[in-house]
């Protein structure tokens, strides 16, 4: 029979924050008694520590303005000396020892592991341990397990030496955005394709008008050379893919099959065939001669905005809008692999000329990869903050990328490190905000660069040869965690 019901007190309602307030204050009671105390000191782990810290010569750091010396700890740790300005190796130690080990915390020595007989261990049944007076002692570093922790050096590339970038010609001649452009084999001539819908060819030496073609009836957005044929293929936003004969400066084949706009194009290295990528999402391959579309290459959910080609699998690669990057069969036409890397539209791409790696970028990172298996290498060590829309790499393995925010990026292609930082600047009668880089290429030797920009000029940028190491010291510092997606 269950008894008879208890008497409960009423509880009284409280307010939730008068019941955090009462949480707060249990809490403080509980722990601030023990608040400025320090555990007590483990005698074993106390031994390991001073054996690594004695033994320098092994692995360790070593003091190179003053001898070594051992001093006791109580005489170096005076209790008014400020953290900041402690030399001193803190060594944790009974109850008098424990001001040395708050002064000396910010700037422990890391030093490596070594065998150590246990007789240098210096440690007494007067509980008084000894400490190193080092003049470099190193900061940031915590008390615990710094001292017995390896030290491991990065296994990072360290970046080359690259002679920093200067724009030394502004060429102005277009009446619009200057969108794409291209150099010739022979290395004496560019084109470059315009908002205004003309192609226009300069010499690369002078900087000079050499010809205007007219035929695009909306702007030209791609532009390729052929090395073995006199011929110049364009593209743009009128849905045309056009070839040029450059011996009769006409128009001679037209290539007809895109629904909208066409975006990129590539000449393929080996075989006459001819690449396009444009807003339908579709990457379309055509034969020069015939003007036949071999393959419609569907697959990407989005504008298809950057390809390349190269003479073996996977000889197509393209880069869409919908932050994908694919590989292409050219036999069958089909996708080998498609990369999920990024997260934002991948916008240019760029193989580069010798090494079997490729490098994209979007807006939020530009990601290094191997070829032909597509296997993720690295992120750039720096972020540009801003949409990339061309980019570009010689045989040094200077990376350039431009921005739309008119940011002229320059980095070591091995390590990733970003070593310039340039801004172009707009031509005078524009606006600030037209200062943004549509399509950038470097010349056939890899030694001066074309930006095509959104103030309709084109600017050619070279190595300063003033620089050296000396005067444009490299600034590197390792990444201590490498980003692995």
């Amino acid at each position: 029979m269950p008894g008879p019901a208890m008497d409960l007190e009423p509880v009284e309602p409280q307010s939730l924050k008068k019941l955090s307030l009462k949480s707060q204050k249990r809490a403080l009671d509980l722990f601030s008694p023990t608040h400025g105390r320090l555990p007590p000191p483990d005698p074993e782990s106390k031994k390991i520590r001073i054996s690594h810290k004695l033994n320098l010569e092994y692995g360790g750091i070593k003091s190179t303005n003053e001898p070594r010396r051992q001093v006791n700890s109580t005489t170096i740790a005076h209790r008014n000396q400020p953290s900041g300005s402690s030399d001193v190796l803190a060594l944790p130690g009974p109850e008098g020892s424990r001001d040395a080990q708050k002064a000396g915390a910010q700037n422990a020595l890391v030093v490596g592991p070594s065998a150590q007989p246990k007789g240098l261990n210096n440690v007494g049944p007067s509980g008084k341990s000894s400490a190193i007076v080092s003049t470099s002692a190193s900061s940031e570093r915590n008390l615990s397990t710094s001292a017995i922790m390896e030290r491991i050096p990065s296994k990072w590339p360290r970046p080359e030496w690259h002679a920093p970038w200067k724009c030394y010609r502004v060429i102005s001649g277009h009446l619009g955005w200057v969108r794409s452009v291209a150099f010739d084999h022979s290395n004496t001539w560019f084109c470059t394709g315009s908002a205004d819908r003309t192609i226009k060819i300069w010499d690369v030496a002078k900087g000079t008008l050499k010809l205007t073609l007219t035929g695009h009836i909306e702007q030209v957005r791609g532009l390729a050379v052929s090395s073995k044929h006199t011929y110049m293929f364009s593209a743009g936003d009128d849905k045309q893919v056009k070839c040029w004969d450059l011996e009769q400066n006409k128009v001679i084949r037209s290539y007809h099959g895109h629904l909208s706009g066409v975006y990129c194009l590539g000449l393929h290295p080996t075989i006459d065939i001819l690449l396009t990528g444009g807003r339908d999402s579709v990457c379309r391959v055509w034969d020069i001669r015939t003007k036949m579309q071999i393959f419609a290459l569907a697959g990407h959910d989005n504008t298809v905005c950057s390809v390349f080609t190269r003479p073996t699998d996977p000889q197509v690669v393209t880069g869409s809008h919908d932050s994908t990057i694919k590989f292409w069969d050219l036999r069958y036409g089909k996708t080998m692999l498609t990369l999920t890397h990024h997260k934002k539209s991948v916008r240019a791409m760029a193989l580069h000329p010798t090494e079997d790696c490729f490098a994209s970028a979007s807006a939020e990172n530009i990601k290094k990869f191997n070829l032909p298996k597509g296997e993720f290498l690295h992120n750039m060590l720096s972020q540009q903050k801003t949409i990339i829309n061309s980019m570009a790499v010689n045989e040094e393995g200077v990376l350039a990328t431009g921005g739309d925010n008119g940011s002229l990026w320059f980095w070591d292609w091995k390590s990733g490190h970003n070593f310039q930082q340039a801004q172009t600047i707009v031509q005078p009668g524009s606006l600030d905000s037209e200062a943004g880089i549509y399509a950038l290429s470097y010349d056939v030797t890899g030694s001066r660069l074309v930006t095509c920009e959104a103030d309709k000029t084109i600017k050619m940028w070279r190595e300063d040869e003033t620089a050296t190491p000396e005067t444009h010291p490299l600034n590197f510092k390792p990444p201590k965690d490498i980003r692995r997606f």
